[in-house]
């Protein structure tokens, strides 16, 4: 089986839910079971809205895309956007850190998120994109 889908959105927090539709669709037609599904949703949700609030600082009309497929083997994401040049996975901690949330230093869990979620993860920035790619594995 090899399935893709790609989809545009606007940087702006109340296109999540139709991101998420999106990802949903894809999941249903793909058959990816629910647990994979989340995972991917939970991934998708962190870096948008990271996209949003951090790269843009607030809601803007710059372009996000999401492409997703499936193999037997596992589930590929690639996500871009416009904002200026990030790499999240530059100085990733090896894990959380032993620290009470009202001590911990904000930001930085999304990333380990995506460490424990994804087999693999590239980033590049490319003709003024920022590119994430990773590998889920379906099950």
């Amino acid at each position: 089986m090899n399935s893709a889908r790609t989809g545009q959105f606007i940087a702006r927090l109340d296109q999540l839910r139709p991101m998420q539709a999106f990802l949903e669709a894809f999941c249903a037609d793909t058959g990816l079971p629910r647990q994979p599904c989340l995972r991917l949703n939970l991934v998708v949700e962190d870096l948008f809205t990271n996209t949003v609030r951090h790269g843009h600082r607030g809601d803007c009309d710059a372009p996000v895309w999401v492409a997703v497929s499936r193999s037997d083997d596992n589930v590929q994401l690639i996500y871009e956007d416009k904002a200026p040049a990030f790499n999240p996975y530059a100085h990733l901690p090896e894990d959380v850190p032993d620290t009470t949330l009202e001590l911990r230093k904000v930001g930085g869990l999304g990333v380990l998120l995506t460490k424990e979620l994804a087999a693999t993860r590239d980033y590049a920035y490319i003709f003024g994109r920022n590119r994430i790619r990773l590998t889920l594995a379906p099950a």
